[in-house]
């Protein structure tokens, strides 16, 4: 065990949070330096006597993902760390190879189709801007809209203030309609969902979405019954940009100035690719993250990925689907 050569070894932890930041992780998460000085030496021990794991991150930033994930408690971090590497390696589209330099995926960051705004909001979070609506059915795949995920996702998952202050999430429907609902098969966009907030080791404290076309509707109704009681109290929707600036809960000189901020849209997707750029040797070594397939269950696998499993995706390619869906399910307009 002691020759493996792991994709970063253990490091000697000096707390980079911000004092107030430090009290919100020991009040809400439990965290002190003594809990997470065992908890990181645990997992740094599992991991190495496990043989379900062949390679893995043990640096602490990494780690600390899981275990203020799961509130400290470490063997519930050890099963979502687990689950996360399994899921990356049975689900690659979206985990693999997350290479912001590919075309699509530099394309889709100028677009706006997903971004983090610079400035944090009054509770210490970042924003995440989602704007489904630019994202060409005709040109980009259900592997491309999954992979620029994987890639903000993760890129701000780097940073520790993140990880104990968590994310707002602010999503623009302008221009979505029914032919979106083509990019996924129920199964997977249920896998999708459930992944998204059991597997991700992130703090989601707010959504809120407006502009939703009335075709969408029952989607988001069916889609709610599938979040847990307590992500589904922090979803807030709205008819209109007005409704949302309105509401108070949103802090407008956050966001774009074409969403009552300050700051045009263009410089914040300048200054998120520089960011991008910065996390890019980091995540393209999570490719190196394994597990043994072969020692779990049938169940825990398809608990993992289900319909989403996907093997011989190769990095740099460009036009990639989860199952296929495409054709004619592109050109399928619903006035």
């Amino acid at each position: 065990m002691s020759e493996r050569q792991w994709v970063t070894e253990p490091d000697v932890y000096v707390c980079p949070l911000l004092p107030e930041t430090q009290e919100i992780a020991k009040i809400e998460l439990r965290e002190d330096e003594k809990t997470r000085d065992s908890a990181l030496e645990s997992m740094r021990e599992w991991i190495r006597q496990n043989p379900r794991i062949k390679n893995c991150r043990l640096d602490a930033r990494f780690l600390l993902r899981f275990l203020r994930f799961k509130k400290f408690s470490v063997e519930q971090a050890k099963e979502a760390l687990e689950r996360y590497i399994l899921l990356r390696q049975c689900f690659g589209v979206a985990f693999n190879c997350l290479d912001i330099t590919i075309p699509m995926m530099e394309e889709l960051t100028n677009l706006g189709y997903m971004f983090a705004c610079p400035k944090r909001d009054s509770k210490g979070r970042r924003v995440i801007v989602a704007r489904p609506g630019v994202f060409d059915l005709e040109k980009f795949t259900n592997g491309d809209m999954c992979r620029i995920h994987g890639i903000v996702y993760e890129t701000l998952m780097e940073d520790e203030e993140n990880q104990v202050r968590g994310f707002v999430h602010f999503a623009d429907g302008s221009g979505v309609g029914f032919a979106y609902l083509t990019l996924f098969t129920i199964r997977e966009a249920v896998r999708i969902v459930k992944n998204g907030e059991k597997t991700l080791p992130m703090r989601h404290k707010e959504v809120h979405g407006f502009h939703i076309h009335p075709s969408m509707k029952f989607v988001l109704d069916w889609g709610m019954t599938l979040i847990s009681d307590k992500i589904k109290s922090r979803v807030r929707l709205y008819s209109n940009l007005e409704e949302v600036n309105n509401s108070g809960y949103v802090e407008k000189d956050v966001l774009p100035k074409e969403y009552g901020g300050t700051m045009p849209m263009a410089e914040m997707i300048e200054l998120w690719k520089e960011e991008l750029r910065q996390s890019h040797p980091t995540l393209m070594s999570h490719d190196r993250m394994e597990v043994n397939e072969g020692l779990f269950t049938k169940r825990e696998k398809e608990g993992a990925v289900s319909a989403l499993r996907r093997q011989g995706v190769s990095c740099g390619a460009e036009k990639e689907s989860l199952s296929g869906i495409t054709g004619n399910f592109r050109k399928l307009e619903v006035d």
